[in-house]
C-alpha cells in the first residue's frame, strides 16, 4: 500500500501563498531544495494541480543538464524528468511530444479521489504532492492524504490562501518537528490518519 504525503510551505501565520496566490512570497531557502529532493527521491508519483504542474514542467525539464544549476537542482531535475505525473485538472490539455507528456496523466477532479485510491492500492514509492493545494485539501478532508508535511518559515503576511479553506476540522498527530538543516524553515511532520 502506496502512501499520499503532502508537503507544503507555509508561513508563521499559516498561509501557503500572498494574496492572489503569489507563492514567490514563501521563504523557500537551500534547506526547502535539499528536502524537496528527499522527498521527490522517496516518491513513485507525482500529484499536481494544473498550475504546479505548469510552474514545475517551465522549470524542470531543463535543469538537469545546465551547469548554472548546483547538483541538487539537477537531481531533482533528473528524478522529475522519470517521474510518472498525475494532474488533476478540468481544463489541461498536454500536447503530444512537450515535456514530460508520455509521463503524464490528466485526471477531472470529479475523478480524483477514486485515482488516488486507485494508486495507492498498488506498488512503488511515495505519491507526492508539493503545493497544489486545490488538489489535496479535498483529500485531506477526504480522509486520503497520510502525511501532512508543513515546512514553516519565517514570514508573516497577514492575508493570503490559507493552509486549509475547507472549515471542516482535520485532526493529526505529530509525528516530528525539525528545523531543517542550515535552514530557517521548521518541518512539522504529522500522520493525517491516526486520529479518524
Amino acid at each position: 500500500m502506496r502512501k499520499l504525503v503532502v508537503t507544503v510551505i507555509a508561513t508563521l501565520d499559516g498561509f501557503v501563498a500572498g494574496p492572489g496566490g503569489d507563492v514567490m512570497v514563501m521563504p523557500f531557502d537551500e534547506g526547502f531544495n535539499d528536502y524537496a529532493g528527499e522527498r521527490i527521491r522517496a516518491a513513485g508519483t507525482l500529484l499536481a494541480g494544473r498550475t504546479t504542474f505548469e510552474d514545475f514542467r517551465s522549470y524542470w525539464p531543463g535543469v538537469a543538464d545546465d551547469p548554472s544549476h548546483d547538483e541538487t537542482e539537477r537531481d531533482i531535475s533528473r528524478v522529475h524528468n522519470s517521474l510518472e505525473k498525475v494532474v488533476v485538472s478540468d481544463s489541461l490539455v498536454i500536447e503530444p511530444g512537450t515535456a514530460w507528456a508520455d509521463i503524464t496523466r490528466v485526471v477531472p477532479r470529479s475523478a480524483a479521489a477514486d485515482v488516488v485510491k486507485e494508486l495507492k492500492a498498488g506498488d512503488g514509492g511515495e505519491i507526492l504532492a508539493f503545493g497544489s493545494f486545490t488538489t489535496w485539501n479535498p483529500l485531506l478532508v477526504a480522509g486520503l492524504v497520510d502525511e501532512l508535511h508543513v515546512l514553516v518559515g519565517p514570514a508573516l503576511l497577514g492575508a493570503g490562501v490559507p493552509l486549509l479553506a475547507d472549515p471542516t476540522r482535520v485532526p493529526l498527530r505529530l509525528l516530528e518537528a525539525r528545523r531543517l538543516p542550515d535552514s530557517s524553515l521548521v518541518l512539522h511532520r504529522y500522520d493525517a490518519l491516526a486520529e479518524r
